[in-house]
């Protein structure tokens, strides 16, 4: 019986195919399922994590009068791989703030993570956000997320009422219902009561 040389070659060639699709099938399970660096950049590209904080209780007195409201405000914040170029001026103008102030915040955001947000400028007010809203797509990279303010409209019994603070890595680590930039009661009522007025 005679073989055909082109039966070899064809044998040959199917095997180099099977070969490089492995290697190919391979490749793709490592870097979709084992690699995950890429899943990481894909998510920050697409997914945005918002906090939602909860708006603490208000407080009333016997007669139903209103002692501690909340009011809203908002913070800006930033992450620095999403920043491209844009008017530096024009944002500073915005937020009247200096350039080194600028630069000052944006370093410190980039050293945190350049994929994580972090805090640019805090508690911005319900008016300076209708002005900044309007403006912001102009500023990739930057977002705003809404918070809430602690207002005492009387100023007697404020030894009483208490006050608010951001929480320490002590009380985070006291208690896993606060995590970093949240908001604790740090006397009178508002320490007493805490866990109900917390949200």
């Amino acid at each position: 019986m005679i073989t055909h040389p082109y039966t070899n070659r064809k044998f040959i060639i199917f095997f180099i195919i099977i070969l490089v699709g492995i290697v190919f099938i391979f490749r793709l399970f490592y870097l979709q399922v084992l690699y995950n660096k890429y899943k990481f950049s894909a998510d920050n590209n697409v997914i945005r994590y918002i906090t939602q904080y909860p708006s603490r209780g208000l407080i009333y007195d016997h007669n139903g009068e209103l002692l501690v409201y909340n009011e809203a405000a908002y913070d800006l914040l930033v992450v620095p791989h999403q920043v491209h170029a844009f008017d530096t001026n024009d944002l500073c103008n915005l937020l009247n703030i200096s350039i080194g102030g600028f630069c000052n915040r944006y370093e410190k955001a980039k050293k945190y993570s350049m994929y994580k947000p972090s805090v640019f400028l805090e508690q911005i007010s319900r008016e300076d956000y209708a002005f900044l809203g309007e403006k912001l797509f102009k500023f990739p990279g930057f977002y705003v997320q809404a918070r809430t303010l602690r207002k005492y409209p009387f100023p007697i019994a404020a030894h009483i009422l208490g006050y608010i603070g951001e929480v320490t890595m002590d009380e985070i680590e006291h208690d896993s219902y606060y995590k970093s930039r949240d908001y604790i009661g740090k006397s009178g009522i508002e320490k007493f009561f805490e866990k109900t007025l917390r949200g």
